[in-house]
């Protein structure tokens, strides 16, 4: 949908009570998978806080909606989560979103909502797009138990041990990836389990989305050029869909 300037598009009633904190999922790449619930949240707030305002107006702007927004992020987080909780406490309404996907899930949205638990005030949840839960179906591989571990530790021995003991996992394992070590992570897992099928998802709901599956090896053959761009899911199969537990 697109709208000419000055249109807002059409949007359900809410009940948004003051001094609820809502968490809105935001989309994790394509702007039309937002939900019709999250813009009338984000249009009723006072306040919206993102990690990255400038990123969040493109969507305000795609859909119209005239929100004051501030910055919530990793390094100023000391400082906004108790300015938060004040607008919570004063009666506003207050909601959260993440650059892209759910706020909380590898994102500074928990240190609030640990927050919140400890000053025992409600907050709760717009659902929505998840790069982790599509990555889990884009890999084919079994849905009926997994893991996800957020970002990979930066360092190579630190990443190789993180890997090593997800290998253990019989379910799933979903983490998140940068495109800058992705490579140098295949390079280990083929050290540590040549024969493990894997998977990797990569601009996921974009114009480019594709998942590429295959043990590392065969990854490090394809994983190259523009491939080396955007965001990645990898997607580790579990031990008990493993053909050779040996390895």
């Amino acid at each position: 949908m697109s709208l000419e300037p000055g249109q807002s598009i059409p949007l359900p009633e809410i009940d948004f009570p003051a001094g609820l904190c809502h968490f809105v999922a935001t989309p994790i790449g394509n702007l039309a998978d937002v939900s019709l619930r999250a813009l009338a949240v984000l249009a009723a707030a006072d306040i919206v806080y993102a990690e990255d305002t400038r990123h969040t107006r493109r969507l305000l702007d795609r859909y119209g909606l005239k929100c004051r927004t501030a910055s919530y992020h990793d390094h100023n987080k000391a400082q906004a989560v108790p300015q938060i909780i004040e607008r919570l406490k004063d009666g506003q309404k207050v909601a959260i979103v993440s650059d892209a996907g759910m706020p909380c899930i590898s994102d500074p949205g928990f240190s609030l909502a640990r927050r919140l638990l400890e000053e025992e005030m409600p907050w709760t949840v717009i659902p929505g797009p998840s790069s982790t839960l599509s990555a889990l179906v884009l890999s084919g591989f079994s849905p009926d138990r997994f893991l996800f571990v957020g970002y990979l530790p930066r360092k190579k021995g630190k990443r190789a041990s993180f890997l090593e003991e997800a290998m253990q996992e019989s379910g799933t394992v979903l983490m998140l990836e940068s495109c800058h070590r992705i490579t140098s992570t295949l390079e280990i897992l083929a050290e540590l389990a040549p024969g493990r099928t894997l998977a990797v998802a990569r601009e996921i709901t974009k114009l480019h989305e594709e998942t590429l599956r295959g043990t590392p090896a065969e990854l490090l053959q394809v994983m190259t050029g523009r491939r080396l761009k955007g965001e990645l899911v990898l997607v580790l199969q579990g031990t008990s869909e493993v053909k050779d537990p040996e390895e």
